[in-house]
């Protein structure tokens, strides 16, 4: 079975004035779609077909780059369109909440270090909040379209919350003023879903 890109589940506009329109058109109908249909071409007539994403980059050959940056590229965003939603932003409440103060000491605390992550990644790629087995988070950041799932990556853990800081996802709007969409992110970060992949992942 294939690899499908998923539908957004907001409209194009709903993130707006955070993350506009025409940046969420072409993010997701074009990158994605894009990466989506590299990493098919990828798996495609290998034992790798009918495997699962998060399987595959659990086990990825890292040389491979075509599956290590499309695989990436691919699950990347599907878990990035997740956590976000319109009318959201705030703080996480519950078991979730209780894991950021423990790691970072408060919420303010944790929103400075996962904004210089992001911030302070150079080049394309990716901020992230992980979750170890038992329940502990960490914040980090990976170059280009790797993820903590994958073997060898400097931060390793399931990752539940991650910010795109490739020029395509914010350019259109901030130009080169990453640290204003870094801030904007958090007005959109569903805190509900992430708890969600929070409980999953502990």
């Amino acid at each position: 079975m294939s690899f499908e890109l998923p539908n957004l589940p907001y409209a194009h506009d709903a993130l707006e004035p955070h993350i506009d329109a025409r940046t969420m058109e072409i993010h997701h109908g074009k990158h994605h779609a894009g990466y989506t249909a590299k990493l098919n071409a990828a798996v495609e007539g290998t034992a790798l077909e009918g495997k699962s994403i998060t399987d595959i980059l659990k086990n990825l050959d890292m040389s491979n780059g075509a599956l290590r940056n499309n695989g990436g590229g691919y699950y990347n965003h599907n878990l990035f369109w997740e956590v976000m939603a319109p009318n959201a932003g705030g703080n996480p409440t519950g078991e979730l909440a209780t894991a950021i103060d423990k790691a970072y000491g408060s919420f303010e605390a944790f929103k400075n270090a996962f904004s210089n992550a992001a911030a302070t990644q150079f080049g394309s790629g990716w901020a992230w909040l992980c979750v170890h087995k038992g329940g502990a988070v960490e914040v980090c950041s990976t170059p280009n379209q790797d993820n903590p799932l994958m073997p060898g990556v400097s931060c390793q853990g399931t990752p539940i919350l991650g910010l795109d800081v490739w020029e395509h996802a914010y350019y259109l709007n901030y130009q080169n003023r990453r640290p204003d969409y870094i801030n904007a992110f958090f007005s959109v970060i569903n805190w509900a879903k992430v708890s969600e992949f929070y409980a999953a992942a502990k």
